[in-house]
């Protein structure tokens, strides 16, 4: 049994500020029960059935989304200089309990990870849990001739005082030129992609994450849409980080 106010049960899923409901109250849009319900009471979650205008209301606690980041919006839930990815979700009437899971650079595209779930957004950010990012890049150069497996064992070193964990880079296309690359590591830190192959002799052109541990990119999202993570896929990403029901 999980017992909670009413207004608060609303205005958590995005109906209006707790004052809101409460004028709701009084114009007698909500049941609980079959029944009109003028003033706030507490309602069990998981046994009270609550209407919203003749529509009956389900219950989440967590939400999450996945985005397809475009580029230049930056991964912040507010800002005065830049658009933000929560920009791009401004109908969901809970926006502002949303916020964004780690970060991709301005210029960065792909996959970002929306939702209100903080211990889930720690565990996949944090360097314990070993999470897994890859991304799709094109780099200048033609990375053919190095060998890279080297990396997938030591890591890389980026300077004196740091060290990068071991990754692994998969080339699949190249000419003089340019070459079109999957870059795999479990680090989050700032620019770290950018500065791997910067470090390599191979800069940046173009970078897209495509999969975040057991969650990949919907091919079908176009640049900037999102959609609800599935049951099955949430299953999965609290699995890789011991947060199973």
């Amino acid at each position: 049994m999980k017992k909670i106010r009413l207004d608060k049960f609303l205005s958590n899923l995005g109906f209006g500020t707790r004052k809101e409901i409460k004028n709701f109250l009084k114009e007698g849009l909500i049941e609980v029960n079959d029944k009109v319900i003028k003033k706030p009471v507490h309602i069990d979650i998981e046994t009270d059935t609550v209407k919203f205008d003749g529509e009956t209301v389900e219950y989440k606690e967590y939400f999450y989304y996945m985005l397809n980041k475009p580029q230049g919006y930056i991964t912040a839930t507010k800002s005065k200089e830049h658009s933000t990815v929560m920009d791009l979700m401004y109908e969901e009437p809970i926006i502002d309990k949303l916020f964004p899971v780690g970060r991709l650079d301005i210029d960065t595209e792909g996959l970002l990870i929306i939702t209100n779930d903080g211990q889930l957004a720690h565990r996949l950010t944090h360097p314990k849990w070993n999470v897994e990012k890859e991304y799709y890049a094109v780099v200048k150069g033609n990375i053919s001739e190095k060998n890279l497996s080297i990396y997938e064992k030591e890591g890389l070193q980026l300077n004196k005082e740091e060290k990068t964990k071991p990754f692994r880079i998969e080339v699949i296309k190249t000419d003089n030129d340019k070459s079109q690359i999957k870059i795999t590591l479990t680090e989050g830190k700032y620019h770290i992609v950018k500065r791997i192959m910067e470090k390599l002799g191979h800069p940046v052109l173009y970078l897209k994450r495509i999969r975040i541990g057991s969650l990949k990119l919907d091919e079908s999202l176009n640049s900037g849409e999102y959609r609800e993570l599935t049951e099955e896929e949430v299953k999965q990403l609290k699995k890789l980080v011991n947060l199973e029901d």
